[in-house]
């Protein structure tokens, strides 16, 4: 008799009369019923094993292994011992994974599968840095709802994204992968990127699950060192690295990822505090915790934990629902339990949250929903998608400086070096963390720029930026001495009208585990561009690059400073549409940019020390340094236009019997260009229970002016924008007095008082 495969996930379907789909829309009652069936009958092992997730282990489209670790990992799927898989990507390969957990284990419990896209699945999107730098909500919104429909299409269901850690540090690699410093623009772009991801509908063939980390501290991981030890206060935590947590909890992300560091002496996997009290305790939280991977096992390394078994202890007791990666949970687990050492509720409320989530993505009702190949094809990389990172490319560039007006460039006429071997690479502005990304599959900045014909343009490498990468890690080895292809640069240098420059990091030189302990132009491109400028200074300098970078010389030099990111797909065309004006550039730096990396971390929302600078008359005792200026080089906030815009009229007040402070402020284009301002409003609370920064951003606009055109804005601060926590977590707002700040960057001078009064 031919077996059916199929029945134990009808089995599970009938059990938990499971008769429609259950998208997100669905009722929580109905949800919540399903899954308290289901946990039901499942045995303590199965329970363990919907807490356990592998990595794919085998080529499963392939023969099963047989013997090894794969082997013994294959066995545990067949049994029902994985509730998710990762790194599996692709319908063949997702089809064959949950053929084997819905067909051949006894409950016919289907995978969730999860895979890293950070910004963009095969069509790749600027790094979430830079689509920071666009202050665009909408525009990155739209960018992870890209991301979400290519992934699903792939049969994917589950990134590992957003990263909401805020950092201050430069030097961090992962700071490519966030928002920068600010933890309010920080908060606002959490919300975005996780409604972009998750969409309205979780059953949705065009919507993945997101992914709120590292819960919490890792983007402040001392001397910016990936994996380092976090020294964070109280007052940091709740003040800056919570509140784009929070802000993705409030907007509805399903999961949280917890972090590779100790904060307060306790490692954040097995941190209760962080994921019982406050995330699941006070936040409310429904969702899953998965560690990040093999986080439960580092614990032992940390030292907190003496062995596997203690380590799984923890991490469960702590609120880690999911084990990426360390094995112990289903090593050791079931054990714990009986030996009374993890209480079984503490296992089912994990699995219910794991099961909750697999419910809403509909995947009970079909578990093979997102194996459509005919709809891989025709999604993957569509015309539509393209336009849409274009479009995210170009708001993400930002002009930092523009002397002489040398941008933009004349369309015809011209005859104009491009030099750097940056111009010419498809592969590095796709940027790090780009996993499914296609090699070499960007618009370099030749061909965006070879688009514009009516110029002469003439290529020079000038140097290589790096001799090699590794195949797995993807780590670039750094060109230190080479530079025998200067001359060729020099030559065609001096015979141009204009240079274009593109130098930077490599697309592998950001991200995780890639920490610089120098932040300049890396290998011989300093000497280059000082080369150049010898035959030629009328340069305009484009960056690509993960972080800020620490460019004093090049600031001091160079005339024109575009700075350009690693742009993805669309990057060639979005850096030539800006350098020729057909898009005005608009973004603001997300982040701020050091004179040097002896300031970092340097950001503008600091506190006032007892003796400030601006305080001081004396030459020695006062908060400096002795060799160089304490301002930043380029403030976060800060971003030119190829028009120019006003600020004026700037007003505030707090009408009677409101607990609200309602300010207005007029923006005029003073300029010859249309272009767009992101209107920046910062205040400061003078006096305080306990000491607030000297600028905070509490909210942000983009208007679009004509020439001469003027537009009154208008913001509204509440509660929300004047209170701060203390260091007990209690939120407070108090009378005194605020002033309000209205420009174009953070180091904005237009302010007005407000002596405020709490009416409550």
């Amino acid at each position: 008799m031919r077996q059916n495969h199929y029945l134990p996930f009808l089995v599970v379907a009938m059990l938990t009369h499971t008769l429609w789909s259950f998208g997100q829309n669905t009722p929580t009652s109905v949800i919540e019923q399903k899954v308290d069936s289901l946990l039901r009958i499942m045995t303590l092992e199965e329970k363990v094993g919907q807490m356990n997730q592998y990595n794919g282990f085998w080529n499963v489209t392939g023969p099963a292994p047989d013997d090894g670790a794969a082997a013994k990992k294959y066995d545990h799927l067949r049994k029902g011992y994985v509730g998710s898989m990762l790194n599996v990507a692709g319908v063949e390969n997702v089809r064959a994974v949950q053929k084997i957990a819905v067909e051949e284990t006894r409950l016919g419990i289907p995978l969730i599968i999860g895979f890293d896209v950070i910004h963009g699945y095969k069509t790749i999107s600027p790094i979430p840095l830079a689509e920071a730098a666009s202050w665009d909500l909408e525009a990155i919104k739209k960018s992870a709802a890209v991301a979400a429909e290519e992934t699903a299409a792939a049969g994917i269901n589950w990134t590992f994204a957003p990263m909401v850690d805020i950092s201050r540090d430069a030097r961090w690699g992962r700071v490519m992968e966030g928002a920068g410093e600010d933890p309010y623009l920080g908060s606002k772009i959490a919300v975005a990127r996780v409604q972009g991801f998750q969409g309205d509908d979780l059953s949705s063939i065009k919507t993945i699950v997101a992914c709120a980390k590292h819960f919490a501290g890792y983007g402040f991981s001392e001397s910016g060192k990936d994996y380092n030890t976090v020294d964070a206060g109280s007052n940091t935590m709740y003040n800056i690295i919570f509140p784009p947590f929070q802000a993705a909890k409030d907007a509805g992300v399903r999961t949280f990822m917890n972090a590779f560091n100790v904060w307060n002496g306790i490692p954040s996997t097995g941190n209760s505090f962080l994921q019982r009290d406050i995330l699941k305790g006070k936040w409310d939280f429904e969702g899953f915790v998965v560690s990040d991977w093999g986080s439960i096992t580092e614990m032992i390394t940390h030292g907190y934990a003496k062995d596997g078994k203690e380590a799984a202890r923890l991490a469960a007791i702590a609120g880690s629902d999911m084990d990426m990666e360390s094995y112990h949970y289903v090593e050791h687990l079931a054990s714990l339990v009986r030996e009374n050492k993890v209480d079984q509720a503490l296992i089912d409320d994990a699995v219910k949250r794991i099961l909750r989530v697999k419910f809403e993505l509909g995947l009970f009702d079909d578990p093979y929903k997102y194996c459509d190949a005919q709809r891989q094809k025709e999604v993957t990389g569509k015309k539509e998608f393209q336009d849409a990172v274009l479009d995210m490319a170009k708001k993400s560039i930002v002009l930092l400086k523009n002397e002489q007006e040398l941008l933009p460039l004349k369309k015809s006429g011209l005859n104009i070096a491009l030099i750097g071997a940056l111009a010419n690479d498809k592969n590095s502005p796709l940027g790090s963390w780009r996993l499914a990304g296609d090699d070499n599959s960007a618009v370099s900045v030749l061909e965006g720029m070879q688009q514009y014909p009516n110029n002469t343009l003439t290529f020079a490498k000038g140097a290589d930026l790096s001799i090699g990468e590794t195949a797995f890690i993807r780590e670039v080895k750094i060109n230190e001495r080479d530079t025998s292809a200067f001359a060729k640069a020099r030559t065609v240098a001096s015979k141009a009208d204009v240079v274009v420059m593109v130098l930077g990091e490599h697309g592998f030189q950001s991200g995780e585990g890639r920490s610089r302990a120098d932040i300049d132009l890396p290998g011989v491109q300093q000497a280059l561009l000082e080369t150049i400028y010898k035959a030629n200074p009328n340069i305009v300098l484009v960056l690509n690059n993960g972080r800020p970078l620490a460019i004093p010389w090049a600031d001091k030099h160079i005339p024109a400073i575009v700075e350009a990111w690693h742009l993805g797909t669309q990057s060639g065309h979005a850096i030539a549409q800006v350098l020729y004006g057909d898009y005005n550039p608009s973004g603001k730096l997300p982040m701020t940019f050091p004179r040097s990396v002896g300031q970092s971390p340097i950001y503008y929302n600091h506190l006032r020390t007892g003796r400030p600078d601006e305080l001081s008359d004396d030459l020695v005792f006062w908060s400096h340094y002795q060799d160089q200026a304490v301002t930043p080089l380029y403030p976060f906030g800060h971003g030119l236009s190829y028009t120019s815009f006003a600020y004026s009229n700037l007003t505030a007040t707090q009408p009677a019997s409101s607990n609200t402070i309602e300010v207005s402020v007029t923006v005029t284009n003073t300029g010859k260009r249309a272009g767009k301002e992101v209107v920046q409003l910062y205040i400061n609370d003078t006096y305080a229970s306990v000491v607030r920064p000297v600028k905070e951003l509490k909210g942000f606009e983009l208007v679009s002016l004509q020439p001469s055109q003027s537009k009154e804005i208008r913001f509204t601060l509440d509660k929300d924008a004047l209170g701060f926590y203390n260091n007990q977590g209690e939120y407070k707002v108090e009378s005194g007095d605020f002033i309000i700040y209205v420009g174009g960057s953070s180091q904005t001078d237009l302010h007005t008082n407000v002596d405020y009064k709490k009416t409550e």
